[in-house]
C-alpha cells in the first residue's frame, strides 16, 4: 500500500515517527509519505526533524519513507511562497491542506493550491470545476479522504473528477493521526466505492497512488 498523507506528534497526529513506522511496516505499508501541517513559521523545524527520522528510520524500514509536509490554513496569498520554502528545504512531498467541509479553511485555498509547486490537495471538499480542471493541467493529485468529516466531499470530488475525465489524479490517502487510522487494502477500496467509484475505476485510483509515488520520488 501506498499512503502519502499522514501525521507524527510533530503536528497534530499521536505518535512519533518511529512508531508510525513501526505501525505502517505491520500494516503491509510499501510506501510512507509523512506530511506534518505546517505554516511559514514551523516548516523548518518540522521538516528537518521528519527528514532525520525517515533517514535514520528508513535503514531498517520495509516501507520507503517520504519526508514531506502539507501546508494548512496558511493564507491563500502565502501558499505559493510556503510550497516554495518547503521545496527549498528539500521536501519531496508538498501537501495543501484543502478546504475541507468541516474546517475554517480559507476560502481560495484550493485555487491557489493547483497553482503553487505542490504534489497533492487533500481533502478538497466542494472543489470547484475550473479548479479540478487546472489541477488536472498542472498534474496536481485530489485526495479521496478516508479521515471522519474530511471524507465528506469525497462523492463530490469524484463526480467532477469524472466529469472533466481527471479520474487518474485521484488518490486515497488515510490522513492518519492515531494508530487506528492506518488503512487495510480492503477499507482503501470501501473508501473509493462509497465515493462512487465503480470497480474498475477504483483499480485506476489504486494505480494512481503509483503513479504519484513515482512523481514525488524522482
Amino acid at each position: 500500500m501506498i499512503d502519502l498523507h499522514t501525521h507524527t506528534f510533530l503536528s497534530d497526529g499521536v505518535l512519533i515517527p518511529a512508531e508510525l513506522v513501526q505501525r505502517a511496516t505491520v500494516a503491509g505499508y510499501s510506501v510512507l509519505g509523512i506530511s506534518d501541517h505546517v505554516d511559514a513559521g514551523t516548516i523548518g523545524y518540522t521538516l528537518e526533524t521528519l527528514q532525520r527520522s525517515c533517514a535514520s528510520l528508513q535503514q531498517a524500514s520495509a516501507p520507503y519513507l517520504v519526508a514531506g509536509v502539507e501546508i494548512t490554513h496558511v493564507p491563500p496569498a502565502l501558499i505559493a511562497d510556503v510550497a516554495c520554502m518547503a521545496r527549498g528545504l528539500g521536501a519531496r512531498l508538498v501537501v495543501v491542506h484543502g478546504e475541507s467541509p468541516v474546517e475554517p479553511v480559507p476560502e481560495g485555498t484550493n485555487r491557489a493550491a493547483v497553482e503553487a509547486d505542490i504534489d497533492l490537495l487533500a481533502h478538497p471538499g466542494l472543489i470547484e470545476r475550473e479548479t479540478v480542471v487546472r489541477a488536472t493541467e498542472r498534474r496536481i493529485y485530489l485526495e479521496i479522504s478516508a479521515r471522519a468529516g474530511h471524507s465528506l466531499g469525497n462523492g463530490h470530488v469524484v463526480a467532477l473528477a469524472r466529469e472533466v475525465g481527471a479520474l487518474e489524479f485521484l488518490v486515497v490517502s488515510s490522513d492518519t493521526h492515531a494508530p487506528e487510522d492506518l488503512l487495510t487494502q480492503a477499507f482503501r477500496r470501501i473508501i473509493c466505492r462509497g465515493a462512487g467509484l465503480t470497480r474498475q475505476e477504483t483499480d485506476r485510483v489504486e494505480k494512481n497512488a503509483q503513479d504519484l509515488w513515482r512523481k514525488v520520488s524522482t
